[in-house]
């Protein structure tokens, strides 16, 4: 049988009497270091559903399902995926749309399904080809943000005046029914048919 040495023997008296190295959580609650990164908590009111942060996400703990039928954008946020690199609020085009918090830290559960949040933003559809073009707040984040630059586009004339109601009671929207025609730039279309609609009618004037 060997002994321990003298040196493994004072090591060990040190660490009887020495406090220890852990903290007592979840006892007493966990004190992080400043500037430590908790959990990415989301304003609803100034995300606009745009996919960036999903994008950027590196463990892909966002995800987006967008529902044709219900015109639902379904933002998912899986915090037991999260590794808090603070990718989704630098690259929140709102600036607002998520901030790491500096309280929330305790994030442990059972089950992981309670660590999974859900977002709901509406949709807008192509009337024409029935793709999806963005959530309604993202149009009018960029209508916000572009300023008197955003009339130059007529993509959403008619979102534009369920916003700033300028004709109250008129209904701007006129039905696609045999194929996209010079009127249909007032309809919300996609970008694809937009084009197809100034290729056809107002560059080659047909």
């Amino acid at each position: 049988m060997k002994y321990p040495k003298i040196r493994e023997l004072k090591e060990a008296v040190i660490s009887l009497f020495s406090p220890a190295y852990t903290s007592k959580f979840p006892a007493e609650p966990h004190v992080p270091f400043e500037k430590f990164r908790g959990k990415p908590v989301v304003d609803d009111e100034n995300c606009v559903g745009c996919e960036t942060c999903a994008n950027v996400c590196p463990p892909q703990a966002i995800t987006f399902t967008d529902d044709k039928e219900k015109l639902v954008r379904i933002i998912k946020r899986d915090y037991g995926k999260c590794i808090f690199c603070g990718q989704c609020q630098d690259h929140c085009i709102t600036g607002k749309g998520v901030v790491l918090s500096d309280k929330i830290f305790d994030m442990a559960v059972f089950d992981r399904e309670k660590n999974i949040e859900c977002q709901k933003k509406e949709l807008l559809i192509c009337e024409n080809c029935g793709a999806v073009i963005t959530t309604k707040e993202h149009l009018h984040y960029m209508h916000r943000k572009l300023g008197p630059k955003a009339f130059s586009s007529i993509l959403n004339l008619n979102l534009l005046n369920q916003k700033l109601k300028l004709a109250e009671g008129q209904n701007l929207d006129i039905e696609i029914r045999d194929g996209l025609k010079r009127k249909d730039m007032f309809n919300i279309i996609c970008p694809n048919c937009l084009r197809q609609v100034l290729v056809k009618y107002l560059i080659k004037g047909a």
